[in-house]
């Protein structure tokens, strides 16, 4: 490697080759590779993967930066000219956050900041809780952190607006598996059987009434389920791969409480039995009031900038708005048509990375 990469190129290796939460070794490479080069800063390891830079200037008190550099299991379908090489794909635009944020540990160093900053390049976000890996590894102990910064790319907003909200801005999410257990028989004798699969529908109706009868906002989402073994056999087992989203992790724990106690009714009214096997589950984000209002102040000048309300949207840096005042937003992606987040044809421009750039820039200036 003769020069460093600019971000746009960067962001061209990340799509090209991405990697699933905690297998991002490439990446880490590439970004080791590269901002390894960098004067003045220290890189730690604190996971296998992913990177902790630590520029200091003075013994003053830190900010925090953090861009997430995993990817999905989504094959994809945007005809680029750096489409991914495997069946992988940057379907959530971790590579244009992992992007600006490199280019702004770029500006940082070159332009000799001084302000004491630590850039966190995460992995492990898609439903790996790589935030909260991070902090148990202690690595943030070492530091005074005074607050901290994120944001996440979306085609739901044009190119270059700035949305955010005071308070909760992203949900809770709560991963779960729910396994069915009944008694296969041949279907002209149901009766000698007991149907796992009537037991999901049967969970899910319960589920959709419980929503129902609920003040504040709930989804149950599910994408995967699995049952049944031949067409004329009742089947014996039946699996729901889900997730559900609260306004704040005490929700989400209570709301799992009470999806145990519908299952103990199913469980009583057909004979079926179940287990819940727990995935992650994710704190909501915060952002600090303060912050919002001294930002969006500051960045309504320059770009636009508007108030989203909250979104069912899971985030593990919320972990980290738990621990630090912090200040989250949406960045807007939108040039034409609007996919969303996960899907296959999602494939921000090149252009926001300056633009996300920029934003950072700016908040650096008034810290």
């Amino acid at each position: 490697m003769t020069r460093l990469l600019d971000p746009s190129e960067l962001r061209h290796e990340l799509h090209l080759y991405p990697e699933l939460m905690f297998e991002e070794f490439r990446t880490t490479k590439l970004l080791m590779d590269n901002i390894g080069r960098l004067d003045g800063i220290e890189i730690f390891r604190p996971l296998k993967t992913g990177l902790v830079v630590d520029y200091r200037v003075n013994e003053g008190g830190y900010l925090l930066f953090r861009a997430d550099i995993d990817a999905l299991p989504v094959k994809e379908e945007t005809g680029s000219s750096f489409s991914s090489q495997n069946n992988c794909m940057h379907a959530c635009g971790h590579d244009v956050h992992t992007s600006i944020l490199y280019g702004l540990l770029k500006y940082v160093v070159e332009n000799k900041i001084n302000r004491n900053i630590l850039f966190l390049f995460q992995p492990g976000e898609e439903g790996g809780g790589g935030a909260e890996r991070i902090i148990n590894s202690g690595i943030f102990s070492k530091y005074n952190i005074e607050k901290a910064f994120a944001l996440h790319v979306t085609d739901e907003y044009e190119q270059g607006v700035i949305a955010s909200s005071p308070g909760t801005l992203f949900a809770s999410s709560f991963e779960v598996d729910i396994e069915f257990f009944g008694k296969s028989a041949h279907v002209a004798f149901p009766e000698n059987g007991n149907n796992a699969f009537e037991a999901l529908i049967l969970f899910l109706a319960k589920v959709k009434e419980l929503i129902k009868r609920e003040e504040e906002k709930i989804i149950f989402g599910y994408g995967k389920i699995d049952s049944g073994t031949v067409r004329n056999i009742v089947p014996a087992y039946a699996k729901i791969e889900a997730t559900f989203r609260t306004l704040s992790r005490k929700k989400s724990e209570i709301f799992y409480d009470k999806i145990n106690s519908l299952l103990n009714e199913i469980n009583k009214e057909t004979g079926v039995k179940s287990k819940i096997t727990t995935g992650s589950l994710y704190t909501e984000v915060e952002v600090d009031k303060s912050l919002y209002e001294k930002y969006r102040n500051l960045l309504s000048g320059k770009f636009k900038f508007i108030e989203c309300g909250y979104k069912m949207t899971g985030e593990d840096f919320g972990f980290i708005s738990k621990l630090y005042p912090s200040f989250m937003f949406w960045l807007g992606t939108r040039k034409g048509e609007q996919f969303g987040l996960h899907n296959p044809k999602f494939l921000p421009d090149d252009s926001v990375i300056n633009t996300g750039i920029e934003i950072y820039k700016a908040i650096l200036s008034e810290v």
